[in-house]
């Protein structure tokens, strides 16, 4: 029996642009930012990054699908993404270690997402018009008018001024505990976190206490943790006062600190410089960003649509009190600030996604520094 023929799916930006397609996974009606992601791999992990919570996510690789989805690759519990646009799905799949079609996840997931439609051409438009609110409407939602639709998305909130960390956080707090030699405890603040994030820090020796974005900083600070890690997470870091003055408290107590994505937003608020949105955002896995210490270029994975305001070319001095601060990586393409390091508190962090799921593993090492700085600091008091 031949497959039944997808119905049909509109796309429609906030700007007025429409575009025609079929429709892929679910199907009904859901609003969010529109975002293109570079990667040419990894569709499974992007899905299910709580960084992409509220986004409609657009793969600008023409074929989605090829390997199907499995539980390994799955990077949290569930797939986050607002909606999905591809051009070409799959009709197979193809791969041994596939446990079910990328369809039935999103299916699965009540993901409503359109395919058929020329990712590229609106990554484009993207590119020139910048990240704006749109809605994918499909099955009986593709039947109201265009100005009813327009007039929804426009209704749909804006990302910025959005915090959306209570959605994406773990309820209760847990524990990952340590791989081979253990060398202390790391507290980490769940703002939307990856599991091979976690997975990196307990094979570095940490075990690895996880907790909810509405922990206190008297909480973190009893229970004494070797250092602390802010994760990556979805939203407008200014909408996040409540976990920057945790930060600041927390540092004050001298306790070492990494932080990744929404973690280096925050590391960078808490020192006093501003954030702002950027046009279209950096997503994908091959985002050129220097390393300023080495002179080395890393090929890195991103997912933010803010950015931290700070002096690239020299070292500026924390307004909060922290001392001296460098910005320590920027990308090639834009010079944005990817990160940040103390020169007289033991904290650093970046902006993109070290534990490379999906990506290259060039920035891995920053798992290694932050363990290097946790042991030192360790010894000198044990000295």
């Amino acid at each position: 029996m031949p497959a039944a023929i997808p119905r049909p799916a509109v796309l429609v930006l906030e700007d007025g642009n429409r575009y025609r397609g079929r429709a892929y996974g679910a199907e009904g009606r859901t609003l969010g930012e529109a975002v293109f992601a570079t990667g040419m791999t990894g569709y499974q992990e992007t899905l299910t990054d709580p960084s992409y919570a509220g986004q409609i996510v657009l793969m600008t690789a023409p074929h989605i699908g090829n390997t199907g989805a499995n539980d390994e690759d799955m990077e949290s519990s569930k797939i986050w993404v607002a909606g999905f646009v591809v051009r070409d799905p799959s009709r197979v799949v193809s791969n041994f270690r596939a446990q079910r079609s990328l369809d039935d996840d999103l299916v699965a997931s009540g993901v409503v997402g359109i395919s058929g439609i020329d990712t590229r051409a609106i990554t484009r438009h993207l590119r020139s018009a910048g990240a704006m609110r749109a809605g994918i409407f499909s099955g009986a939602d593709a039947e109201l008018s265009e100005g009813e639709q327009l007039d929804i998305v426009r209704q749909g909130a804006e990302m910025s001024g959005q915090n959306l960390s209570g959605a994406v956080s773990t309820p209760e707090r847990y524990t990952v505990p340590a791989v081979g030699e253990r060398i202390g405890s790391v507290a980490v603040l769940d703002l939307g976190v990856k599991t091979s994030t976690l997975n990196h820090l307990a094979g570095r020796g940490f075990d690895v206490v996880v907790l909810p974005q509405t922990v206190t900083a008297e909480e973190i600070l009893a229970l004494e943790p070797s250092a602390l890690f802010y994760s990556n997470g979805p939203g407008d870091p200014a909408a996040s006062d409540d976990h920057v003055d945790i930060l600041r408290t927390v540092l004050r107590a001298d306790v070492p600190y990494f932080g990744i994505c929404f973690g280096n937003q925050l590391l960078g608020r808490a020192l006093g410089y501003g954030t702002y949105k950027l046009p279209f955002g950096h997503r994908g896995i091959n985002q050129p960003v220097l390393d300023r210490a080495t002179g080395r270029v890393e090929i890195t994975a991103h997912n933010h649509g803010f950015a931290v305001d700070a002096p690239i070319d020299e070292v500026s001095e924390s307004s909060e009190g922290f001392g001296r601060v460098e910005v320590s990586h920027y990308d090639l393409n834009d010079n944005v600030v990817e990160g940040l390091n103390c020169l007289d508190i033991p904290a650093f962090s970046v902006q993109y996604h070290p534990e490379s799921a999906a990506g290259p593993h060039d920035a891995n090492y920053l798992f290694d520094r932050f363990r290097d700085m946790v042991v030192a600091r360790t010894q000198r008091e044990e000295n």
